[in-house]
């Protein structure tokens, strides 16, 4: 259930708003007059969403090109080169 609050607990209380966001990963809500007006929330639970929405860029890319026909690779050949690549990796290491 989302956590709402009124900007003078932002004010007040950021410490146990801080550890509200890092203990639930979720984004605390912040009204201001009764109205939403910010979004708190931890740095970990933003780089997921921002993760996420990346993701969902390059997947919508990538139908849009398979729906113009733009040229794909066959999957055992990219997955050929990520092997190539890790195993070139582990031999520097």
């Amino acid at each position: 259930m989302p956590k709402i609050l009124p900007i003078s607990d932002l004010r007040n209380n950021i410490n146990e708003i801080s550890l509200i966001c890092h203990q639930d990963t979720e984004p605390v809500y912040i009204t201001k007059n009764g109205k939403g007006d910010l979004v708190v929330t931890s740095m970990k639970y933003f780089e997921r969403m921002q993760a996420r929405l990346d993701l969902y860029e390059k997947l919508a890319i990538a139908e849009a090109e398979l729906v113009n026909g733009v040229a794909t690779i066959p999957h055992s050949e990219v997955m050929s080169d990520i092997r190539s690549q890790l195993d070139a990796k582990q031999l520097h290491d």
